[in-house]
């Protein structure tokens, strides 16, 4: 594997060689001070051009970034359909396991340098660009629910819950595990990382799917979430289920108790009673009706 000076000299030796690469900006989690290090860790580079249009015609540029294991390039994409604000990404996972995400913005674009507080600039060929200040997390960390979201939040994961069972009962497995770890523990991950704020003062990034959540969060929280997390077997996702509940309901309750929120407590207390009826029922629809 390329070291890291290596791809950051590369980075910047392609750039000085294209006249029309005007200045050279890297974000994302290799400028971010909080963020442990490690090899496989994407270089996530923009080039600000004097035009886009030439880079996406002609790819023979991209050559000599080295040995394409796989590319992607999202704006050439239909689903889901690109930002269509003119600019163009390359996506390049290279065979000695670096990762380079290139992004093509016009100079007319150079105010969104401003916007990322977690940004570097690695050259400025015209000196246009203004002092950037140091790396921050500060526009990535959580910030405190609104009533609105944390109703919302609650009646989503309350709501799709039945439907789990259903699935579960019916014995649609994959029907079941889409739901549970996708839609409702979306909203139990998001009850958590409201929470997750509130123990850190808002002042921690969580991470992307509540990546920290284990070095800050309450051990028994943590079990608790560890536990929602199985294969296929059927009587352990009604299980998983289960627990989800009772994690959403502890965190949730304590969330509602500190900003004053209404806690859905009736829909809570039917919907679980409504979930243990279909998780007692025969598994022949027959004997039921």
């Amino acid at each position: 594997m390329r070291s890291e000076k290596e791809i950051l000299d590369l980075i910047l030796e392609i750039a000085r060689k294209e006249d029309a690469v005007r200045v050279v900006v890297m974000n994302g989690s290799r400028v971010n001070p909080n963020t442990p290090r490690d090899p496989f860790q994407d270089f996530d580079i923009i080039y600000f051009v004097t035009d886009v249009a030439p880079f996406v015609e002609n790819r023979g540029w991209l050559t000599p970034f080295g040995e394409l294991m796989i590319l992607q390039t999202p704006e050439a994409m239909r689903e889901p359909a690109p930002e269509d604000d003119g600019h163009f990404s390359y996506l390049m996972q290279f065979t000695d396991g670096n990762r380079i995400d290139l992004s093509l913005r016009p100079l007319s674009q150079l105010y969104k340098v401003y916007e990322d507080r977690l940004a570097v600039l690695l050259l400025d060929k015209d000196g246009v660009v203004e002092a950037l200040p140091a790396p921050s997390e500060k526009g990535y960390l959580p910030k405190p629910p609104t009533p609105k979201a944390f109703e919302d939040c609650s009646n989503e994961f309350w709501w799709v819950s039945i439907y789990v069972a259903k699935a579960l009962w019916r014995g649609n497995l994959f029907h079941a595990k889409d739901l549970l770890d996708c839609t409702v523990r979306d909203q139990l991950m998001k009850m958590l990382t409201w929470h997750f704020g509130i123990q850190t003062d808002f002042r921690v990034n969580p991470g992307k799917g509540g990546k920290y959540f284990r070095t800050y969060l309450d051990s028994e929280l943590v079990k608790m979430l560890d536990q929602t997390y199985t294969g296929l077997d059927e009587d352990e996702n009604w299980k998983a289920l289960f627990t989800m509940c009772d994690l959403f309901r502890k965190i949730a309750g304590q969330i509602a108790d500190k900003y004053g929120f209404d806690y859905p407590g009736e829909d809570d207390k039917q919907v679980m009673e409504h979930l243990k009826h279909i998780y007692q029922l025969p598994r022949n629809a027959n004997e039921i009706y």
